[in-house]
């Protein structure tokens, strides 16, 4: 029975999972070929991927001919001036991995910090590692997985389902981000939904651009969803309980349209870059997203609003070590220099942890 994978290790006394694709593909395999896929994606060229994974070229060509091979699909495919790109199965196998990975993340999150508090309850309440439950996020993912020294677990939720898991302690860290355009009002009462009033605090990190994505140059003149509607586009939608998810819901109700008036609403993806990826494929016509996914893919972007991105923790972990180097950590350089590289973002200076009702009511 397969079990869902990520090579990425747990810490000390945690539990891993592993796919199992069968005889051709031990669990050690497996692994690799999705962190290849993933490379491949995120990098645009196998030479490059395949060094990001610790293996060799040679060596990477094997693993997608051996997959070709064991399922009659073949997950990349060349194309003429673009290199080697993740095919259709390519992309599904991707997708498949991070739901499963998310959905395994939430029923195991709570036994594996209850085993820790058992061999190491010293540091229960103050942990090293920090889990981070966080809304998807292009400079964070990209900060995480090549930045040394992090000592996080970071998985993917959307943002109401990142504060349901603070408040459930299955992490001590949940990413989440406000519209620019939220009245006080608005987002206070959003946020105390989960965070009662003096027991979290909030983290400003950065401040993002979101707008529509559209195929290269946007050659259908889209302006707004009115637009997308009126044309009868297929959307490319985030899932229930993303904050994105929740800004083009606003937006439709702001346009008076009904999702019933735009196809391919219950079209749903689960990260920015899913999104990108699916315009990119032809597989929809636009879609709603931050400006750094258009820019990745190549894809044409207008843009319509802009939010805050932030982390909320319990106010007695805000001056634990752990916290104390994730603040300078972002505080760092290198994350001010990725965040300067990627379109549509901007740095936000005052990153120290307040409480979230003062968060809430800043403009």
């Amino acid at each position: 029975m397969p079990k869902t994978a990520t090579s990425t290790a747990t810490t000390t006394g945690g539990i891993r999972w592993n796919w199992d694709l069968g005889p051709a593909f031990p669990p050690a395999d497996a692994a690799c070929l999705l962190d290849l896929l993933l490379a491949l994606r995120e990098l645009g060229t196998l030479g490059k991927a395949a060094a990001a994974t610790g293996i060799s070229y040679r060596g990477a060509w094997g693993l997608l001919r051996r997959c070709e091979d064991t399922f009659g699909h073949n997950p990349v495919r060349k194309e003429r001036g673009r290199g080697t790109q993740l095919s259709d199965f390519g992309e599904k196998l991707l997708a498949l991995d991070q739901v499963a990975r998310a959905a395994l993340a939430d029923v195991h999150a709570p036994w594996t910090q209850r085993l820790q508090d058992v061999l190491f309850p010293e540091h229960s309440h103050a942990p090293e590692h920090l889990r981070i439950a966080a809304s998807h996020d292009l400079a964070l993912a990209d900060w995480i997985e090549n930045g040394r020294h992090t000592g996080v677990d970071l998985f993917w939720r959307g943002s109401e389902e990142a504060l349901a898991a603070l408040v459930r302690g299955d992490c001590e860290v949940a990413g989440f981000h406000l519209p620019d355009d939220w009245p006080a009002e608005q987002a206070t009462a959003w946020l105390g939904r989960w965070l009662k009033p003096r027991q979290y605090v909030c983290l400003p990190v950065m401040r993002r651009q979101h707008g529509l994505l559209t195929a290269p140059g946007n050659p259908l003149g889209i302006a707004s969803l009115a637009d997308v509607a009126r044309l009868g586009l297929r959307l490319v939608n985030r899932q229930r309980g993303s904050g994105t998810r929740s800004m083009i819901d606003q937006l439709l109700a702001a346009n008076r349209l009904d999702a019933r008036d735009i196809p391919g609403y219950a079209h749903e993806e689960f990260t920015h870059d899913a999104v990108a990826a699916t315009i990119a494929g032809g597989h929809a016509d636009v879609g709603f997203g931050i400006e750094a996914a258009a820019a990745r893919y190549d894809l044409g972007f207008v843009p319509l609003l802009r939010d805050r991105y932030c982390l909320a923790l319990p106010a007695g972990l805000a001056h634990s070590p752990a916290i104390t180097h994730l603040i300078r950590r972002f505080r760092g350089n290198t994350f001010r220099q990725r965040l300067r590289a990627m379109a549509g973002y901007e740095m936000l200076e005052d990153n120290e942890p307040v409480a979230w009702e003062r968060l809430a009511a800043a403009e």
